[in-house]
């Protein structure tokens, strides 16, 4: 079965600074990650091709990672990031595009999560960019906390020619609670035709040293009701996700939780989605 990751980082700290590995914790990530740290585990792991997705607020990083992309053969696609509330935002896209590596560029993300305003992504500045990264053909990934799924919803429903990828199917909180509310508004959105989501990241929401498949089962289960495979994409979230899994463990995990699914069903979440959503044609 053809495998794509449609979701992991990569980080020099000597290049720029991840500020947000912060504290005791997350201790175990604060050093580089690079492609070449990367590549023998996907490899090993049977990974064809990967999506390369940003980490910072820094319009440097997007260029960086282009560049990087165009001299890699695993990297297929780039979710990069662009200041969406600038008025000239369109012509920032475009330019991107024509840099080297450009054509892989296939969305476009911003730190929603660290926004105080839980309705930021309802804000006129903030529509008038989502919707240059619809009119320049890319998806528009969404990295959100459970409490911000109300504003996902309302965006989604108001920019129906704007596909929104949903990382970390919103980032339930498993170690702690139960899925009931998470539950509901994901269903909400999953109910909108330009949505989809990522099984990704699930393991550093869950209780990092005691995580168990059973753990996350019920947080798929209904990611999988709500959006139906051929609209989940299966991202290793790596390398945040050595912070509670390696990236085999991650897969293995992601095997097991679809495992009851039609071989059809798993190479949409493996490959097939992923394919479609970011336009990685040449797999």
């Amino acid at each position: 079965m053809t495998l794509v990751d449609a979701h992991h980082h990569v980080w020099d700290l000597a290049v720029r600074d991840q500020d947000w590995i912060t504290g005791p914790e997350l201790a175990p990530i604060r050093r580089d990650f690079t492609l070449a740290d990367l590549e023998p585990e996907a490899r090993a792991a049977g990974v064809v091709a990967t999506v390369l997705v940003q980490t910072v607020t820094a319009a440097d990083e997007t260029p960086e990672f282009l560049a990087l992309a165009a001299t890699s053969d695993l990297v297929a696609g780039v979710v990069g990031w662009t200041d969406l509330t600038a008025p000239d935002v369109a012509d920032e896209l475009a330019r991107l595009r024509e840099l080297p590596g450009g054509e892989h560029l296939v969305g476009i993300r911003h730190q929603v999560q660290g926004e105080p305003d839980p309705a930021w992504l309802l804000r006129p500045d903030v529509r008038r960019g989502l919707a240059a990264v619809a009119g320049a053909g890319l998806a528009y990934d969404l990295v959100v906390k459970p409490h911000q799924l109300a504003a996902c919803v309302r965006a989604a429903a108001g920019l129906p020619e704007l596909t929104f990828v949903l990382d970390h199917l919103g980032k339930p909180s498993i170690a702690d609670d139960g899925p009931e509310q998470w539950a509901c508004d994901m269903r909400t959105f999953a109910a909108l035709p330009n949505t989809t989501a990522k099984l990704s990241g699930l393991v550093t929401e869950a209780d990092w040293a005691r995580w168990t498949v059973r753990d996350l089962r019920p947080y798929v289960e209904t990611a999988l009701e709500a959006f139906g495979a051929a609209r989940l994409m299966f991202g290793s979230d790596w390398p945040v996700c050595r912070l509670a899994a390696s990236y085999g463990e991650v897969l293995d995990s992601a095997r097991e939780l679809t495992a009851g699914l039609g071989e059809g069903e798993r190479q949409e979440i493996f490959a097939g989605t992923a394919r479609r959503v970011y336009g990685l044609s040449a797999l």
